[in-house]
């Protein structure tokens, strides 16, 4: 008896460090696939050469709140959980649901616990950025808009729930070797999709931005890929941009609220130059490439956290699931916030190389973040739990260490600025300095 439980440990055993070894190399591949010199040096800038005292007041002020009430919120979300976790099964005693019913019960009374336990905290920056001149939506609309917008992130806690239920169903101990890579296809459909599901959206207008739409991305290399605007001006102030889709979907989106004439038209050039950037270096399919890597050890954690439950077999670990799921997804924010900061100076640095246009990008990020009180430079802290685009002095930095490099580059020829009725109608992620 003890040589066929030896023989399943090796088995397991080769498979486990097998699957390690695959997830290093990937991770190495897809962190050292980047077109950023390796020994690219940052000089050492300081805020006040670029902002003024007031700003960084402002910009201080305004974040720190902001950085206080998300850290706050994720302690309340954490306690919320557990405490579902330790009593949430009891709820459900009487139920005749069925297995996978039951545990889509418990999966709705989880998703109500969390909004609850968010809300206060959601209302508290909501009312902060709306006293700070960023959002302009009023607070019941807001409260409602929030509901409804979890509606997504429901549906996938019930497919996840299906899908981890309907696998433990075939095998109650290794169901995480299957629905990890489900996960993972499912990852890849929403990025495919997301284009479709953007809220209103419009065909870029203005023949002279369009021009240069057209041109940047076939320097970039991703020729045809459309660029169109979201209308979010009624919502906040806030200016921003990004790229979303795959292949046949891929699609990059500026914000309105960069087309009013606050930015010039070189100043948009170098938005729209980072963005086809994220496409022309496939940091959407990569992003995949990393949740593949990271979906294995999330689903087997979740698999032990449930295991003393019955495993995600039994309707009653659903609770305990979803605590689970959210302590190793904030366990792992440093990581993806490392990756994503990685993407967006790999934007930055094609941005540069695309428009040869340093002192466009510098004006660019200025006023990004100013008129987002962004605040140019983060603490290690700061940064890791909370940042995943780099801070603006990092990314004025770059500029500088791409000039060094290009000391002969001319900038673009003078272009008008975009101003309404210049052919330009009044007007995510990328070139934000708040890193939306």
């Amino acid at each position: 008896m003890a040589q066929p439980a030896m023989a399943r440990w090796l088995i397991w055993a080769v498979v486990g460090l097998a699957t390690i070894a695959v997830g290093v190399w990937g991770a190495l591949s897809l962190w050292d696939s980047t077109t950023v010199p390796s020994n690219l040096t940052l000089p050492h800038l300081q805020a006040r050469d670029y902002f003024t005292a007031a700003d960084l007041h402002r910009a201080s002020s305004f974040e720190n709140f902001l950085h206080i009430d998300a850290f706050l919120a994720q302690d309340a979300l954490v306690l919320a959980l557990a405490f579902y976790s330790r009593w949430g099964p009891r709820l459900v005693r009487e139920s005749a649901a069925g297995r996978i019913g039951t545990g889509f019960l418990l999966g709705m009374l989880g998703f109500g616990v969390v909004w609850i336990a968010q809300l206060p905290f959601g209302l508290a920056a909501q009312i902060w950025e709306h006293e700070h001149g960023i959002s302009k939506v009023d607070y019941l609309s807001w409260a409602v808009n929030d509901w409804f917008g979890l509606g997504s992130k429901f549906i996938f806690v019930c497919l996840a729930l299906l899908i981890a239920m309907g696998f433990a169903g075939l095998t109650r101990r290794y169901w995480w070797a299957l629905a990890a890579p489900t996960f993972v296809a499912l990852a890849a459909l929403a990025t495919f999709t997301t284009p479709f599901l953007l809220p209103s959206l419009r065909p870029l207008r203005g023949q002279l931005l369009k021009a240069d739409a057209a041109l940047f991305a076939r320097r970039e290399g991703v020729p045809g890929v459309k660029v169109k605007v979201q209308n979010v001006h009624e919502l906040t102030t806030a200016p921003n941009a990004e790229s979303a889709g795959l292949g046949p979907t891929r699609v990059v989106v500026l914000w309105d609220t960069l087309l009013h004439g606050r930015f010039s038209r070189k100043e948009i050039d170098a938005i729209l130059a980072h963005e086809f950037g994220h496409l022309s270096h496939d940091h959407l399919l990569k992003g995949i490439g990393w949740t593949a890597i990271f979906a294995f050890p999330l689903a087997f954690l979740i698999a032990l956290a449930t295991r003393r439950r019955g495993g995600i077999y039994a309707p009653t670990a659903v609770p305990t699931a979803l605590l689970a799921y959210v302590l190793v997804q904030l366990a792992f924010l440093p990581a993806h916030n490392l990756i994503s900061r990685h993407f967006e100076a790999e934007a930055d640095w094609s941005s540069l190389q695309a428009t040869h246009d340093p002192a466009a990008a510098q004006a660019m990020f200025v006023k990004l973040a100013r008129l987002s009180r962004a605040e140019p430079s983060e603490s290690g802290l700061v940064k890791a739990l909370f940042e995943d685009h780099p801070a603006i002095i990092d990314r004025l930095a770059m500029i500088k260490a791409w000039e060094q490099r290009h000391p002969a580059a001319v900038p673009a020829a003078s272009r008008p600025a975009v101003t309404p009725g210049a052919g330009s109608a009044p007007a995510r992620s990328g070139a934000s300095g708040r890193g939306r």
